[in-house]
């Protein structure tokens, strides 16, 4: 027996004056669905789960609920006008029975109900948001980016709440651990089409990939035939013109249809420069300890800051990773211990609060106000990584288009105003990367080349990060700060971090004791391995696994033998990455070699 969708969608079409975002579009939720709402940036997620929530009214098409289901949607910029407190939005429409749900989500989402509305954080509202969400537990829930602004322990209890929920629900979300771990299906919106794949988000690459290689190959069939077509055209057609006037008419519809295609976007041109080689030593803290009243943020905690070193800080939202960051930079000073910094530092700061954008500036402005990236002379070039570039130009590398170089800061998107920041930072050469939250709002094929970036960057990164599976791509040692002044150093990402901390619980004594915050190296194995060589070379086996994918896929790429041709800066590209990687390869190849040596004997 078929079941009963909880929402149908039925040939929607949208446009907001330009290129339609959806046209005859159909799409049904049903009972039970896990699903993953993925696509670029721009390409209509949010106003898609706008239209299933019934807040955008679709140009045509219907959207239909079953009679005695519920909707409920969680959005990014919620209206909290009318209410003095945060408790006071997340409890508004809810029966008295039904406030533990509020309160439970409060306590698990870590959000304070007595926080007055005006002077809440953009933060803080959309966790009131998600609360309000959980306490009305509806049949389907559209949930719009709900990981930003959460910290990792309240992620995990939010991954636990929707494992455990019968509800069906709808996720818009960068974070690939999180999708990962809840997602049963994958809508991809890609160009105004929305396909369905009945597999979760961990085959959601291999299946985009497939089409994507499949649509080359009917565009480069459709090309074939193009030329081969207009050559008998060419070639013959004045002897044969009464005849075939309807091939002529073919060909001119093969022609429409190309032109009709439309284009994938490209992805970002992300490029970092070094500047000089800063010291071999970056940071050096010694036993530095903060406190404000008293809050201890650290205790006793020692750091040594290696060139090429990248260090992720993770803990609570509200535990001090940014004023430990602000420490560490010598922007604050400790209250006991010290802190040098290394000879020729060149630092550039990804700031999470997006601080440095002012929201009444253009695009254009942003860029060629920075007293870094003037042009002595030209208003409309900008200076990037020591060579003038025409604003417009350089605003395309991340993906605006021309006539978004007037607009003001304030009309961009979370993910935009996070690429037009970027675009700011990577102008600038340096040589220690310091990101806070570099991962919110960017789409996931801009944080793939985020971190194949931070790869290649021959500096030093400092990385306060949520994202689970980005940690574990980028860093090589991670801070973990637990609150009452404990920091600890652990070799590895996030996943090495949690296997090597294992759950064991928080004693009395440990709490009472100042914590030195060196690396966890126990002694010795019997194989003669450290424990940082130990985990090295349990790591070599997958970076060696990556790398011979990544360089089976540029070798793939290669093999257009119109690649050149059509996109020379593209097939430099390629050719350069194929060169790193086989050398990376060569190198990884060697160090497990030696390593496996070293353990054997």
């Amino acid at each position: 027996m078929a079941r009963i969708p909880l929402l149908q969608l039925s040939g929607i079409s949208l446009g907001f004056g330009g290129d339609p975002v959806f046209a005859q579009l159909d799409l049904v939720i049903q009972p039970g669905d896990r699903l993953a709402l993925v696509g670029r940036n721009g390409s209509g997620k949010s106003t898609l789960m706008k239209v299933m929530a019934g807040l955008v009214e679709a140009d045509a098409g219907s959207v239909v609920v079953t009679p005695g289901s519920s909707v409920g949607y969680m959005e990014q910029h919620p209206d909290m006008a009318g209410f003095a407190t945060l408790g006071d939005y997340a409890a508004s429409g809810l029966d008295p029975g039904e406030m533990y749900r509020v309160e439970r989500a409060g306590e698990g989402l870590k959000f304070d109900p007595d926080r007055p509305v005006a002077t809440a954080s953009g933060g803080e509202r959309r966790r009131a948001a998600l609360a309000k969400l959980m306490g009305e537990a509806p049949d389907l829930m559209l949930l719009d980016e709900p990981t930003n602004h959460l910290d990792i322990e309240a992620i995990q209890w939010l991954e636990r709440e929707l494992s455990a929920t019968r509800a069906a629900y709808v996720m818009i979300s960068h974070d690939r651990a999180f999708l990962r771990a809840l997602s049963r299906a994958t809508l991809w919106i890609d160009r105004g089409v929305v396909r369905r794949q009945d597999k979760g988000f961990d085959a959601f690459e291999a299946w985009r990939d497939t089409l994507w290689e499949e649509e080359d190959m009917q565009r480069h069939k459709l090309n074939r035939l193009i030329k081969s077509e207009a050559r008998w055209a060419v070639e013959g057609i004045s002897a044969r013109r009464k005849r075939n006037q309807g091939r002529v008419r073919a060909l001119q519809d093969l022609r429409a249809e190309r032109a009709s295609q439309i284009r994938r976007q490209g992805t970002a041109d992300l490029a970092l420069s070094s500047g000089g080689k800063s010291g071999k030593k970056v940071i050096d803290a010694e036993g530095i300890s903060k406190a404000f009243g008293d809050t201890e943020i650290v205790r006793n905690f020692t750091l040594n800051v290696q060139r090429g070193d990248r260090i992720a800080f993770v803990g609570p939202n509200g535990v001090g990773k940014t004023t430990l960051l602000k420490m560490l930079l010598g922007e604050i000073a400790p209250d006991s211990g010290q802190v040098r910094l290394g000879t020729n530092l060149e630092v550039a700061v990804f700031d999470q609060a997006r601080a440095q954008l002012d929201p009444d500036m253009t695009l254009w402005d942003s860029l060629t106000g920075d007293a870094d990236m003037r042009v002595s002379g030209r208003a409309d070039q900008v200076m990037v990584r020591g060579a003038p570039r025409h604003v417009v130009g350089y605003l395309k590398d991340f993906l605006f288009d021309e006539a978004q170089a007037r607009a003001p800061v304030r009309s961009l998107s979370g993910g935009e105003k996070a690429r037009l920041l970027l675009a700011r930072l990577m102008a600038r050469q340096s040589n220690l990367l310091v990101m806070d939250e570099p991962t919110n709002d960017l789409d996931v094929e801009t944080l793939d080349l985020l971190q194949e970036l931070l790869d290649d960057y021959d500096g030093t990164v400092l990385l306060v990060s949520h994202d689970r599976d980005f940690l574990d791509r980028v860093a090589t040692a991670t801070v973990a700060m637990e609150g009452d002044g404990r920091a600890t150093l652990y070799a590895g990402g996030w996943s090495d971090y949690m296997s090597q901390r294992g759950s064991r619980p928080e004693s009395t004594e440990s709490k009472s004791k100042p914590a030195k915050a060196k690396a966890q190296k126990p002694a010795s194995s019997k194989s003669g391995l450290s424990f940082t060589e130990k985990h090295r070379l349990e790591a070599l086996p997958g970076e060696i696994e990556r790398l011979e994918a990544e360089i089976a896929k540029l070798e793939h790429l290669m093999t257009d033998p119109e690649l050149y041709a059509r996109e020379p800066a593209k097939f430099r590209k390629a050719t350069e990455a194929l060169v790193a990687r086989q050398s990376k390869l060569a190198a990884s190849e060697e160090e497990w070699l030696h390593l496996e040596e070293k353990a054997g004997g």
